[in-house]
């Protein structure tokens, strides 16, 4: 696996070592012990999340405020625009973000460590998403920031006006969000 740094410290991409013939391919997604080798990180996963969405569905900005959760995320069919942004207000590189293209093809994952809100749109006909969660969703502490805030202006690969949850429309500017020190 090899381990590339974002402009977001924390914030990595991680590419697989795909094995591949005429048969098809096979490659490790998960491998505790390269994990740590490649990442320095010692962490536990507790939970194993699975969605599916259609072409410009857009989720998030998501975090838990408390209960933090790193995330470990992948896309097995299809292609997101994945985004992370730092929301340390102790960071250097507070309110700023990383995109990157995830898909079935590229087999790319992100670790987004707690500290980042998470979010991604679809840019193909459907996506199904994979994440590692360090640890168990609590809705009480769920915080979800606007998707568009001009303060953070991702620039968002959408045809059209996205397709959002009733959460994802109400979500909080980053300057009254909750956030972490």
């Amino acid at each position: 696996m090899n381990c590339l740094t974002t402009a977001l410290p924390g914030v990595l991409l991680l590419e697989p070592k795909v094995f591949g013939d005429d048969r098809g391919f096979f490659f490790e997604s998960f491998n505790q012990r390269v994990w740590q080798q490649v990442t320095g990180l010692k962490v536990a996963f507790v939970q194993h999340n699975h969605s599916r969405s259609a072409r410009n569905v857009l989720r998030g900005l998501h975090y838990q405020i408390r209960r933090p959760q790193g995330k470990l995320v992948r896309v097995i069919a299809g292609e997101v625009f994945d985004v992370a942004v730092d929301i340390r207000r102790s960071s250097p590189t507070f309110g700023q973000w990383f995109g990157t293209l995830l898909s079935a093809e590229n087999k790319r994952q992100v670790w987004i460590p707690a500290g980042f809100a998470h979010g991604f749109c679809v840019t193909s006909d459907h996506a199904e998403f994979l994440y590692l969660t360090t640890d168990y969703w609590a809705p009480e502490h769920e915080r979800c920031i606007a998707w568009n805030d001009p303060s953070i202006a991702i620039d968002w690969p959408l045809a059209g006006e996205p397709l959002l949850s009733a959460k994802d429309m109400t979500g909080t500017p980053l300057e009254q969000a909750d956030l972490f020190d």
